[in-house]
């Protein structure tokens, strides 16, 4: 039975969220409104995520279902949206580098993560896969996918996903930060940020914060990175002998590049019209980072563990300086 006092605190919780939301989204359209534009220079990707993040570990979870749910769903529209405003020759001839690199870098990162956590750390045979997998490709996606191909419990999936979460939320804040540090231009920094940073939307979310050209490397890269769920998902069905698993395929991707085909072929006579919708989708992309902030809590550190978090920290350290030393010297 809830106490009064529990419910009154979830029911404040739930209107600090709701007005923290309404905030957001409040200042953010701003920018259509003549005059009023640069009050919502504010908030960027890194600051919704971060309002999300201080939210979740100081009052808690207040709607952890439509969090997930609408994080998930509003992340993939704001992925094509993005589309809209790239030209396909452009964007192809910005990440076709990265793209050579992409081949070595998924199949080394998941060798070097099962050994790190199976022969270092002794991690469960599930646990340590899906770290290593969400790690190589594309974070929480590849955990989902993956996960049902090896029958993992809901437990291992939720280490995991935390321990890649967390990373996450990191690395949108300092990946920017080491990129203007180290000097790197916007080809470094996309390629960089779309190998080394595990989820879409901190890879998206971290280019947008470094440039116009940074993002649509790193959206480019990344995408065209996620796409090895498919064949993956496939031979950890024929490694882990997991038979007649449905395996989960990243359809807004094939959206995301129709997306541009028709900005390319279809707009070039009206730019105003992608413009419009890529600047809806970036948008909606800041919203989802406060929703994906506002889905840690304590309960989610405290389940992740010391070894699973060491693994994803090792794993994600060695990606990222081998990722730096390709940009710089190959």
């Amino acid at each position: 039975m809830i106490s009064t006092a529990t419910k009154t605190l979830q029911t404040n919780n739930k209107t600090i969220y709701v007005a923290l939301l309404s905030t957001l989204t409040f200042f953010l359209f701003l920018d259509y409104i003549p005059g009023l534009e640069a009050w919502s220079a504010w908030v960027t990707p890194p600051v919704a995520l971060f309002l999300g993040l201080i939210f979740a570990l100081t009052c808690g979870q207040a709607h952890p279902k439509f969090n997930k749910k609408t994080s998930k769903y509003l992340l993939q529209y704001s992925v094509v949206g993005l589309g809209f405003g790239m030209n396909l020759h452009s964007a192809l001839a910005s990440g076709k580098e990265g793209m050579e690199f992409t081949v070595i870098s998924v199949i080394g990162t998941l060798v070097i993560g099962w050994f790190i956590g199976r022969k270092l750390f002794k991690i469960d045979r599930n646990t340590a896969y899906l770290i290593s997998s969400g790690t190589a490709i594309c974070g929480g996606s590849a955990i989902a996918a993956v996960g049902p191909v090896l029958r993992a419990k809901d437990s291992e999936m939720s280490v995991a996903l935390g321990t890649i979460f967390i990373l996450n939320a990191i690395a949108l804040f300092i990946f920017p930060m080491i990129g203007h540090a180290l000097n790197m231009d916007q080809q470094q920094f996309g390629t960089w940020a779309a190998i080394a940073i595990h989820d879409t939307s901190s890879v998206v979310g971290a280019g947008a914060a470094y440039g116009e050209e940074a993002l649509k490397v790193a959206t480019t890269i990344k995408l065209t990175r996620a796409l090895w769920i498919i064949p993956m998902a496939f031979a950890t069905s024929f490694i882990f002998k997991s038979k007649g698993q449905k395996i989960s395929i990243p359809w807004f991707i094939f959206f995301f590049v129709l997306a541009m085909v028709v900005n390319t072929y279809l707009l070039d006579g009206v730019p105003q019209l992608g413009a419009a919708i890529n600047g809806i989708a970036r948008k909606t992309l800041t919203i989802t980072m406060f929703f994906i902030g506002a889905s840690l809590s304590i309960d989610v550190l405290r389940a992740v563990g010391v070894k699973p978090l060491v693994q994803g920290v090792l794993l994600w350290v060695v990606i990222s300086l081998s990722t730096l030393a390709y940009i710089y010297f190959v």
